[in-house]
């Protein structure tokens, strides 16, 4: 039974601990700031039941949702980042990758796979923004670069899951070449005839945006999903006047003509699949 004490900070709860609430269970919503229960969020597939805010999900969850069962064949895993500039800030940069290795249990911020969808076979990649942002950096170009090249050898659709807050600024330069890498085998994709649906989640920005996640055939957005290239405050110096609220948002951009769709998560997959049968006919 729970019982109350008055302390200068306020009142306290006390309670014998069968009540306590394990950690990890609950998540409030961003966008409303109603408390889901984890297990609710994975039936919906991280949007929320209240608002439809959509949470963030890795590629994992991303390459379930879309490919068929069974049929997902992950590629490029053993790839891994150096640290060729012996770069620090904080702490140095060799350091925080090993961090960040040991905690998310993931080599770098991009995932590949092969796998079905219905009657098309995709070569498709997906970011994750556990890891340093979902920063673009000499790894996360070459997996991407990769994924392109499987569409251009074996005339697969490429389907491209940005999530990033732009290029790896502790990989310098090389960080800035995957802007250019990425495209140009786009170029090739684009050469030989075969689709590739770019989408955008929330956060896509940076070097990211300027480069292969705008590139797509198509390119369809999340709902509410924050897509831009530098912040509004940096933009509002450079040209020096207001912009319009929301700007950076999906539904913005998708009305601005930058945007071809905004799309639903719980969607996504019937969506796809219908563009690839429009495209691949």
């Amino acid at each position: 039974m729970a019982w109350f004490h008055r302390t200068k900070k306020g009142i306290l709860t006390k309670n014998d601990g069968k009540n306590k609430i394990p950690d990890g269970q609950w998540e409030k919503c961003r966008g409303c700031e109603a408390i889901n229960h984890q297990r609710e969020l994975e039936v919906s597939l991280k949007v929320c039941p209240k608002c439809s805010y959509h949470g963030r999900m890795n590629p994992e969850g991303y390459f379930a949702l879309l490919l068929d069962e069974g049929s997902c064949q992950f590629q490029d895993q053993d790839i891994t980042a150096k640290d060729p500039l012996g770069f620090t800030d904080r702490k140095k940069y060799s350091d925080r990758l090993s961090a960040t290795r040991k905690k998310t249990g993931l080599s770098d911020a991009a995932q590949a796979a092969l796998g079905k969808m219905e009657r098309h076979t995709v070569s498709i990649a997906a970011m994750d923004f556990r890891f340093i942002g979902g920063s673009m950096g000499s790894v996360v170009g070459e997996v991407i670069a990769r994924t392109i090249r499987r569409g251009v050898d074996q005339d697969l659709p490429v389907i491209i899951i940005a999530q990033s807050g732009g290029a790896r600024m502790m990989e310098g330069a090389l960080s800035l070449m995957q802007m250019a890498k990425t495209s140009a085998n786009l170029a090739k994709l684009h050469e030989k005839g075969v689709p590739y649906i770019s989408v955008l989640t929330n956060p896509t920005t940076g070097g990211v945006s300027a480069s292969f996640a705008m590139l797509g055939d198509i390119n369809i957005a999340e709902p509410g999903a924050l897509i831009g290239f530098a912040g509004p405050r940096v933009i509002r110096e450079t040209i020096g006047q207001d912009l319009p609220k929301g700007f950076q948002s999906a539904e913005f951009l998708r009305d601005h003509g930058f945007v071809d769709i905004v799309v639903d998560r719980r969607e996504l997959r019937s969506t796809l699949i219908h563009l690839l049968d429009l495209l691949q006919d």
